[in-house]
């Protein structure tokens, strides 16, 4: 007996699937699973879904010749970020990632709450209070480095009303990262492989997905891809206390403005046109993080088991019925 419930090795009963053969059997059980189509078949079903969409909406935006100019123009350097390419770029993961997901909801038979994002609590009270603390946390961060003389601000890099527009464009551009990037590795693809090797698992495999995809950044190294891992964690965590992602949103989407605009510094390896602030570091790498900016920090293990503290205080964990 199978932990499916099965006899022969997982494989249904001649009778019990409608007179099959053998071969037609165990393709049945190969195939598909208590929950209907098992979750790996359902994940190259998802990639698939949004590969096919990012290359054909790509190659026709670079067709209209006004959305092509402006892209240009607006695109993203190496190892620079700029407030046009950023929304640009994921903006249009954005919509590749909601297109795939809605697609899934129908092969599923299964709503955007299933997948970690309830519309009924787009942009509320999680959201906000992820915001509030990302940004503490990448200000604890700042804060810990510029005490051991680590950093230091030295006035401001843009005027009074550029600095507002700047604003405004990078948390419309961060709040897009936050929702590209958290609902990629803790959205479909967590709730997915969660049913078929359990929430932890499949948050660790996805935290190690996660950090190495930003070894991809210029000036990224191993030591920031391995603090993204350890964010990843943190997001999972907080998916799991929360029931959903917008709490995670929030947190990374003023994570990486406070730590990209407003401190100024680098952001696994990026600097972006547009700052507010002159900012320096000084002293070792292990310290300030060197070119990967603070997230490459040793600091920054403390700050995130503080998070991780914090959470588990924030949402106690739900007991089980009895």
């Amino acid at each position: 007996m199978t932990s499916d419930g099965l006899p022969d090795g997982g494989l249904p009963p001649a009778g019990d699937a409608g007179g099959l053969s053998p071969f037609q059997r165990w393709m049945h059980w190969f195939l598909l699973g208590p929950q209907g189509i098992r979750a790996g078949w359902r994940l190259l079903i998802f990639l698939g879904i949004s590969t096919a969409l990012s290359a054909g909406l790509s190659a026709a935006l670079r067709h209209i010749p006004a959305i092509h100019a402006w892209s240009m123009a607006h695109r993203l350097g190496a190892g620079v970020i700029t407030p046009g390419g950023l929304l640009f770029t994921e903006g249009l993961s954005v919509v590749v990632l909601l297109l795939s997901a809605a697609g899934m909801t129908l092969v599923e038979k299964r709503s955007f709450a299933e997948y970690g994002l309830p519309g009924a609590g787009a942009f509320g009270k999680r959201f906000w209070q992820g915001a509030v603390w990302g940004f503490l946390m990448v200000s604890l961060l700042m804060g810990l480095i510029g005490a051991l003389h680590g950093f230091q601000i030295g006035g401001w890099a843009v005027g009074r009303g550029e600095a507002v527009r700047y604003a405004l464009l990078y948390a419309l551009g961060f709040v897009l990262v936050g929702v590209s990037e958290e609902f990629s590795f803790r959205g479909y693809l967590q709730a997915t492989l969660s049913q078929g090797i359990g929430f932890w698992p499949a948050a660790g495999a996805l935290a190690i997905l996660f950090g190495a995809a930003h070894l991809g950044n210029p000036g990224e190294a191993k030591f920031g891809a391995l603090m993204a891992g350890g964010f990843a964690l943190v997001a999972a965590f907080s998916l799991r206390r929360t029931g959903n992602l917008w709490f995670a949103i929030g947190m990374h989407a003023a994570w990486d403005w406070g730590e990209t605009y407003f401190y100024s510094v680098p952001d696994s390896g990026l600097l972006a046109t547009g700052h507010l602030l002159n900012s320096s570091f000084h002293g070792p790498a292990w310290l300030t993080g060197g070119s990967v900016g603070p997230e490459g920090s040793v600091l920054v293990f403390a700050v995130l088991a503080l998070w991780a503290a914090i959470l588990h205080f924030l949402f106690p964990a739900r007991r089980a019925a009895r």
